[in-house]
């Protein structure tokens, strides 16, 4: 691929639109978003089910994987 031709292109379709939905979702792709840590967009419920596997993880309350499906199907 020839990135500069692919610039080019995509600089085309860009001035040949004028769908205000499309050029400010173009805009958006290089607009810095803030970093955001996605544990604080989790409800309270899945924040607890997360710890608790780390804590039986920690404890090495651990399954093998293929015994699990196994015992599953």
């Amino acid at each position: 691929m020839n990135i500069q031709a692919e610039k080019l292109r995509i600089m085309k379709m860009i001035l040949e639109t004028d769908n205000p939905t499309i050029l400010e979702s173009i805009k958006n792709l290089f607009v810095k978003q803030p970093d955001s840590d996605f544990w604080t967009t989790l409800p309270e419920n899945e924040k607890k089910d997360i710890l608790k596997g780390i804590e039986e993880l920690e404890k090495g309350e651990v399954v093998n994987y293929d015994d699990f499906i196994a015992r599953h199907r």
